[in-house]
């Protein structure tokens, strides 16, 4: 009985990795990559594919033999952000954010020591960044989980370090807590947060949070770009304009910052 349980929970660990794994792939994903990136048997590949596409949530393409996130995996997926009641009411907010910088703007929230993209809409630059719906990254890599970082009580944020750790992505990424707790006071001071090429060298993001009803920081927007468009002196604007349409935002949502309380 014990064995049988076993072997159940890894099969729907190794179909989850197979179904993300798929969802990564923007053309599609052919069986043997799917085999060889899960180092498992081209058989075994194909019976937890075929278990999925029996429930919807992945298909596959009878002409190129790509499989293909499904429409129930869609589903479920949208019951997520369904959940977020912020996520459709800032949509027009953030089309207002890309249009105003001509960089991608994005949602998101912290949930287990990572930033995960909720909305985002893409900029028309040829040249943009773009971390897709979804994505995570660690709080401290982001402009978004500083932003609602910078919210907490410094012992949460010591906690919070304790917890998770500082993983470096880049050399500009913070690696202390006395780093950490340098920036936040950057970012109280000045009103919006700054990833300055800790994700990604070559990229910037600037963010600011999205206060909740209850006072709480709901979520954060942010406007990312190539460093070499988001200069110093853009990166000032950018922080202007987020934090003007955060507290729009928040406006909207019935939010309030606590000291409005």
């Amino acid at each position: 009985m014990a064995e049988r349980q076993t072997n159940g929970v890894q099969s729907v660990q190794r179909a989850l990795a197979l179904l993300e794994r798929v969802a990564e792939a923007q053309c599609g994903a052919r069986l043997t990559d799917l085999a060889r990136d899960a180092g498992l048997a081209a058989s075994t590949v194909h019976r937890l594919l075929t278990t999925l596409e029996q429930s919807g949530f992945v298909h596959a393409d009878a002409a190129s033999g790509r499989w293909h996130v499904g429409q129930r995996a869609f589903a479920v997926g949208a019951a997520y952000t369904k959940q977020r009641s912020f996520v459709a009411p800032a949509l027009p907010f953030l089309r207002r954010l890309r249009d105003a910088t001509r960089e991608t703007a994005n949602l998101g929230v912290i949930e287990d020591g990572e930033v995960v993209t909720l909305s985002q809409v893409e900029s028309r630059e040829i040249m943009r960044a773009i971390s897709p719906p979804g994505g995570r990254v660690p709080v401290m890599c982001s402009g978004m989980g500083k932003a609602i970082l910078a919210t907490w009580e410094d012992a949460a944020i010591d906690r919070a370090i304790e917890r998770h750790g500082l993983r470096a992505l880049t050399k500009r990424s913070l690696t202390s807590p006395e780093a950490v707790h340098a920036e936040i006071a950057n970012i109280r001071q000045r009103g919006y947060a700054l990833d300055d090429e800790e994700f990604v060298i070559g990229l910037r993001c600037v963010a600011a949070v999205v206060w909740g009803p209850a006072g709480e920081p709901a979520c954060a927007i942010s406007v990312s770009g190539l460093a070499a468009r988001m200069t110093p002196e853009k990166v000032i604007q950018t922080g202007t304009t987020v934090q003007r349409l955060a507290a729009e935002l928040t406006e909207v949502l019935g939010g309030k910052p606590p000291e409005s309380s």
